[in-house]
This record gives structure tokens, C-alpha cells and sequence, in this order.
């Protein structure tokens, strides 16, 4: 039995990224962001009592060997980690002149981004008065809401009654290559914001835009409002095929967990399947029983990101950290010989930075399945050529075998 298992923590940086001084939250560089270290350091420290309490607890992670990532790739102390690893472990470095989700996951799969992002701008209006129009005219609303950069709560607070009370979309961006566009689901109706998004998604994609983001919503002024579950993603597709093509061709089932279908635009994939991230460790506990020999399977978490790195939650993302890592003590009775099961992150989102958008971050990259291997620092594209080289199918791309 070979089979290859690629979990993505997303948003669960290292630090220490080499060009981090280039990327910046507002007017400050991500130099010196580090997502899991000031996150374990706040935990020490009690700054993060929200829900949980003392010391990060992470215990199987670590057991692999994040403490030994974490201790190769920074300086940063990562309190509670013991850096005794018994599996594989090393740092990853991203090529891509990006901080994004597409970036970040297309790299892993093997393929770096050719282009350079466009990205709006941070000012009122932020979109082109194009973009606007079109939107407008293929909703039929007469006009849009917001057009500019804010975060995906605040925007609701602040223009979802005026939504509900005109039927004009709520438009708004981040410093991500994104166009997001928030609507009631009852009010505007679910089915007419994907469609609008999935028209419009050309246009964007044009521009070099990296996705169009339905963010659909329920409730009232009086009540408050909530996303739904029901975000789509509408991305640009990937500029080559990834590793999900290199082993659908090579015919092997592909599964993807939670948006990894969103982001490489469904293709090389058999099986796709969503939900909350609990509900995506109930999937994954599936797919280890279901998968057939030569299998490959993509999952992402996203809720590391959306729930907590976007929101600056210290105390949220350790409890997420804490639940996860719980999760792997059923994982690990699932495993089976020959199995190939790597942990790795697409990007950083540090809660304790400023702003509320990612951070430029190396990466951990761990496995189970082949004891334990230092790998040290290694590619975003290694990861991909390394499960190739492990179901034995060719690999294309830049990437080499860590294996």
C-alpha cells in the first residue's frame, strides 16, 4: 500500500522568511513575523486565557517534529516544544511573489507563479470604475456597495443593512490579490452571488487577479450578521499542471479536502469534499480507510486563517492549534504501511502583527511514514517532486525528492 496524504495547516508560519522585508502589513515589512513562536510565547506568557489556558499544547506536532523546525528555521523561542522529533521534518521557502493562498498551495503542488499578482489598492474607491459597472449591470442592481479594503466582519457591520435595504453587493478587497463580494443569502439569494462571481471571474482573471470570493451572509441589523458556509472560491487556474494532475494522469484517485477544488480550479481531482474544518477531519479520517493503493490526497484547513490569523485572535488560533493536534491521535491509528502523510502551511498570519493580513513566512514541512529524516531547508516545489517520488509517478516542474 503507497499512498500519499498532503495536509495543509493554513496560515501556520515559522517565521524567518528571506525576503520578508519586502512584503509588508500597511506600511510595515513582515520581518520578524512569526506566526506558531509568538503565538507559543503568548500562550507562556498567559496572553492567551481566552477559552484555554497555559502553555501551547501540541503535543503529536511537536512529537513529529515542529519543535525542530521551528528551532532550525528561527530564533524565535517556541515555548512548549521539545525539538526531539521522530519523524520527517524541515523548513520550506515559497519562490512565488506572493503571500496568498493560490501562491502559496500552487507551489506546493509544483508549480511556482509565473506572473506577478495585480493587487488593488488601499484607497476609496479601491476597484476600477470597469470592475464596478460590470458588477452592477450583470447583478441588475444599479449599483455597489463599499469598494474598498476592509476585513470580511467589519464590512458587514458596516454595510449590511444598506445591502439589505438597496440589493446592491457588498464589494471590498485586501492587500491578497482578491475581489470579494458579500451578499445575503436570503435577501440577494445564494445562487444569484455565485453566479455573479463566476461571471465576473474572467474579467478578474484577465487582470491577474487571483480570485473572485463569494461571501454569502444571514441575519438582520438588529441581530447581527454571519458568513455562511457557503463561500466559493473562483480562481484563476493554475498557469501548468500540479501535482493533482501529475497523479490523475498517472491514474490515481485524487481526493481534495475542504478548498483545495477552489483553488486549482477542480482539476486532477475525483473527489471532492467541504465543510467546517471538524467536519474536514471527519473527511480526511475517511479518506484513510476509503483510499485506494496510489491514492493522493489534498486537504486544507482554513479556519487557522479565516477564524483567527485575519481576526488577530492569540487565544483562538492556540485553541485551533490545541484541537488539531488532538485530531492526529485518531489519524495516527489510521495510518498504513506505506503510507505518506505530510503537514506543511501555505503561508504565515501571525495574530500578534499588525493589520489583519498574511505574513511572509517559511514554512514547516513534517511527515509520517518515512522515521525520522531531517531535511532541512528546503522548496515549496521539493514537496510536490517528494510525494511524486513516493507514489512513483513523474514529477514535472523545478522541484527535487527530499526523500
Amino acid at each position: 500500500m503507497t499512498r500519499a496524504f498532503l495536509i495543509v495547516m493554513d496560515s501556520v508560519g515559522v517565521g524567518g522568511a528571506p525576503d520578508a522585508n519586502t512584503f509588508f502589513n500597511g506600511d510595515v515589512p513582515d520581518t520578524g513575523a512569526n506566526t506558531l513562536a509568538h503565538i507559543a510565547q503568548a500562550c507562556a506568557e498567559g496572553r492567551a486565557e481566552t477559552g484555554r489556558t497555559g502553555p501551547l499544547r501540541i503535543p503529536h506536532l511537536d512529537m513529529i517534529g515542529l519543535g525542530a523546525a521551528m528551532a532550525h528555521a528561527s530564533t524565535d523561542p517556541a515555548p512548549g516544544l521539545t525539538a526531539k522529533p521522530e519523524g520527517l521534518y524541515g523548513v520550506a521557502s515559497e519562490v512565488s511573489r506572493g503571500k496568498d493562498t493560490p501562491s502559496g498551495h500552487w507551489e506546493l503542488a509544483g508549480v511556482p507563479v509565473p506572473w506577478e499578482w495585480h493587487f488593488f489598492p488601499d484607497a476609496a474607491p479601491a476597484f476600477p470604475a470597469a470592475v464596478m459597472d460590470a458588477t452592477a449591470q450583470l447583478c441588475g442592481s444599479g449599483g455597489t456597495l463599499a469598494n474598498c479594503h476592509a476585513s470580511g466582519t467589519d464590512v458587514l457591520e458596516q454595510f449590511g443593512a444598506q445591502h439589505i435595504e438597496t440589493g446592491w453587493p457588498i464589494i471590498y478587497t485586501s492587500a491578497d490579490s482578491v475581489m470579494q463580494i458579500a451578499a445575503h443569502e436570503e435577501h440577494f439569494g445564494l445562487e444569484r452571488l455565485l453566479q455573479l462571481c463566476q461571471d465576473l471571474a474572467p474579467m478578474l482573471h484577465e487582470m491577474k487577479i487571483g480570485r473572485v470570493i463569494a461571501r454569502p451572509f444571514v441575519g438582520a441589523a438588529t441581530e447581527g450578521f454571519l458568513r455562511t458556509q457557503n463561500r466559493h472560491d473562483y480562481a484563476i487556474a493554475p498557469p501548468s499542471p500540479t501535482l493533482l494532475d501529475w497523479a490523475h494522469d498517472a491514474g490515481r484517485k485524487t481526493y481534495a479536502i475542504g478548498k483545495i477544488g477552489d483553488i486549482f480550479s477542480m482539476r486532477g481531482i475525483d473527489d471532492l469534499r467541504k465543510g467546517t474544518d471538524d467536519v474536514l477531519f471527519d473527511h480526511l479520517y475517511d479518506t484513510m480507510d476509503e483510499a485506494p493503493d496510489g491514492a493522493f490526497v489534498f486537504a486544507n484547513f482554513v479556519e487557522f486563517d479565516s477564524k483567527f490569523g485575519h481576526r488577530r485572535d492569540v487565544s483562538g488560533y492556540a485553541r485551533h492549534l490545541e484541537w488539531f493536534d488532538a485530531q492526529i491521535a485518531r489519524l495516527l491509528l489510521r495510518i498504513k504501511d506505506g503510507d505518506l502523510i505530510i503537514f506543511t502551511a501555505d503561508h504565515g498570519n501571525d495574530p500578534t502583527w499588525v493589520g489583519t493580513d498574511h505574513t511572509r513566512e517559511c514554512v514547516p514541512v513534517l511527515g509520517l511514514g518515512v522515521g525520522l529524516k531531517p531535511i532541512g531547508n528546503v522548496n515549496f516545489v521539493d514537496v510536490a517532486a517528494s510525494i511524486a517520488d513516493h507514489l512513483s509517478i513523474p514529477a514535472q516542474g523545478p522541484g527535487r525528492s527530499f526523500l
